[in-house]
């Protein structure tokens, strides 16, 4: 039973009782059940909000599940690694982001805006890698060569 339901019921049995409009203790439980009715009606409104914004909110979901396939591709591929193509450590010297860029992005590009502060970050092509550091960005156990 829903609650306009039960307050339907409740103002039933109180018109059941036939009693005296005119006393005060009958202004009082009328009064009750008209607040009780108006409580009823508010929360009927919410659930009909709630349930646009959850089929809303799934929908989202959804959505965003299919531009992390087309970002990410399928992660439940066990022959790619993400190590496959090494990832390179920048730090803006600004706001002290660090993010990632691949060997293309490094060698071809030069320069790149940082994207937190747009700070220009101009990128080393002379660089160097440590052999014997393991990759640290997965649990693969692969041998992943990080810039020094």
């Amino acid at each position: 039973m829903t609650i306009g339901e039960k307050v339907s019921y409740l103002k039933g049995l109180i018109e059941g009782l036939d009693i005296d409009k005119g006393k005060k203790e009958s202004k009082i439980i009328l009064a009750m059940v008209d607040i009780i009715e108006d409580l009823a009606l508010t929360v009927d409104d919410i659930e009909e909000d709630l349930d646009e914004v959850m089929d809303f909110v799934e929908e989202l979901d959804e959505d965003l599940s299919d531009v992390e396939d087309d970002l990410y591709g399928d992660e439940d591929d066990d022959d790619d690694c993400c190590c496959d193509e090494p990832m390179y450590e920048v730090t803006c010297p600004t706001c002290g982001e660090t993010i990632y860029v691949d060997e293309d992005t490094l060698t071809d590009v030069g320069s790149m805006p940082c994207p937190n502060c747009g700070e220009e970050l101009e990128l080393d092509t002379d660089f160097a890698f440590d052999d014997e550091e393991e990759c640290d960005c997965c649990d693969c156990g692969c041998d992943h060569e990080e810039k020094e």
